[in-house]
């Protein structure tokens, strides 16, 4: 049987390898857990373009990234797909007013 030798790398019965692989293994976790935490749920486009590319590939109501229906014919041309307006554009709620600003207007009393 061939003897183990102790070159400073690996050294049986010290303990070595246990204690680096739990150094891995708390490094891997917290590198884990970091990126766990910085990761943020996938958004749509915050924007809803009023121009989109509709088709039987692309569902409805499309591919919505079209600022002008010149840029929705120039991406559709040569494709099995035709321009529409996006239906969340449209019918979209109007942004709240702004807030009221109440003025106090003060009268000036003139003595008599």
């Amino acid at each position: 049987m061939p003897r183990l030798i102790d070159c400073g790398i690996l050294r049986v019965g010290t303990g070595w390898v246990m204690r680096t692989s739990r150094l891995a293994v708390l490094v891997l976790g917290t590198m884990t857990l970091a990126g766990a935490a910085s990761v943020t749920r996938a958004s749509a486009d915050p924007y809803d373009y009023p121009w989109c590319a509709q088709g039987p590939s692309l569902g409805y109501p499309g591919e919505c990234a079209y600022r002008t229906y010149q840029q929705c014919q120039a991406s559709v041309s040569g494709r099995y797909l035709a321009c529409g307006e996006n239906p969340r554009f449209l019918f979209r709620e109007p942004p709240p007013p702004p807030p009221r600003r109440h003025h106090r207007r003060h009268r000036t009393v003139y003595p008599d």
